[in-house]
């Protein structure tokens, strides 16, 4: 049995009450130690200060306790408040936004993942957005599993491989958008899990 994927549910609600938890999010449509995984322009999905791309075949395993919303306040390039609570909760409630915010509160959600295959295998994501497409993304994949809980409590952790699709904008091109591609479930313990050869393409560092 592998420890790779075990998810601590500590002070967390039973995975019984995930799919009720997990449906909420489809109404607003990290922890130290984590990089922050994200989506750039280009439509590559990096993550890290260095914005390394990650492995194109590489799989990763979603926590299914993770799922949070609630806001963000951006500055120029800076956050400037932050208020996340489990989906399982209403969302915070707010006071007047910092006067540097640029879109004043936006309504944000996020996962956590960790890479099981490759070289980056064993490493720990957040990944949170604003956007419509992102935010369309995280509630596919939450509603995939509480699809899942409902049909097998057994297996609740979903692995994915980071995709993405595209639409063109009149005003501003080609926008990409987030895809979470679910290829198995797992149990909380990691069983079922499947060890996919490293890629061979080169990593790239985006600019």
């Amino acid at each position: 049995m592998s420890n790779l994927v075990a998810f601590s549910q500590a002070g967390l609600p039973a995975v019984s009450t995930l799919a009720s938890s997990l449906r909420a999010i489809q109404s607003d449509v990290g922890p130290a130690g984590t990089v922050i995984l994200k989506m750039d322009k280009t439509g590559h999905w990096v993550f890290g200060a260095d914005q390394t791309e990650i492995e194109e075949d590489s799989t990763w395993a979603v926590n299914p306790f993770s799922f949070v919303h609630g806001f963000i306040a951006w500055g120029d390039g800076e956050v400037l408040g932050e208020k996340m609570v489990p989906v399982s909760q209403p969302l915070p409630d707010l006071d007047g936004a910092p006067p540097a915010a640029k879109k004043g509160w936006e309504t944000q959600v996020g996962i956590s993942l960790k890479c099981l295959t490759g070289e980056d295998k064993g490493m720990e994501a957040r990944f949170t957005t604003t956007s419509v497409g992102g935010k369309k993304a995280v509630q596919a994949i939450a509603i995939a599993l509480a699809d899942q809980v409902e049909k097998d409590q057994t297996k609740p952790v979903p692995v994915v491989r980071l995709k993405k699709e595209h639409y063109q904008h009149k005003s501003y091109g080609r926008i990409f958008t987030p895809v979470f591609d679910v290829v198995e479930w797992l149990t909380l313990d990691g069983e079922a899990e499947k060890e996919a050869p490293a890629p061979s393409r080169r990593r790239r560092v985006a600019a």
